[in-house]
């Protein structure tokens, strides 16, 4: 990984309504700049992923997803995704957050790579707004 003092200039482009409640995030925790706080969530992303990338052998644990369920055809993608991943899901629990959102958390039990490779399933549709995949060792 780059140092720091190796800085390289990229530009990115966002929807306004995600960089305003960046910028109100980067206010209220005191950063100087935008750039110290995109710096702050790349870290946060890599250690995330590294963490996610170290999932493996038997495991317990819980997906939770919070969604647009207005988004056509989504629910019927997390349903069959869910149905073709009968042997690894125990359960799910659903709940209407507001008119528009749900929130599903979804009591899982496997190998750590497939739990990963539900999880990465579900992160990947559109009108998911987040996925978070927490998992124990079995043994």
């Amino acid at each position: 990984m780059v140092g720091d003092s190796d800085l390289s200039r990229i530009g990115i482009s966002l929807p306004q309504n995600l960089l305003d409640k960046f910028d109100g995030i980067i206010g209220l925790r005191g950063y100087s700049s935008r750039s110290e706080g995109i710096r702050d969530a790349i870290r946060s992303y890599i250690t995330y992923y590294e963490w996610m990338s170290d999932v493996k052998g038997e495991r317990q644990g819980v997906i939770t997803m919070v969604y647009d369920h207005d988004h056509r055809g989504l629910m019927q993608t997390i349903t069959e995704i869910q149905h073709e991943n009968r042997e690894t899901i125990q359960s799910t629990l659903h709940a209407h957050v507001n008119d528009e959102r749900c929130l599903e958390v979804i009591l899982v039990r496997g190998d750590g790579a497939k739990l990963k490779d539900v999880a990465e399933k579900l992160m990947a549709l559109k009108g998911v707004e987040s996925v978070k995949l927490t998992t124990i060792p079995v043994n």
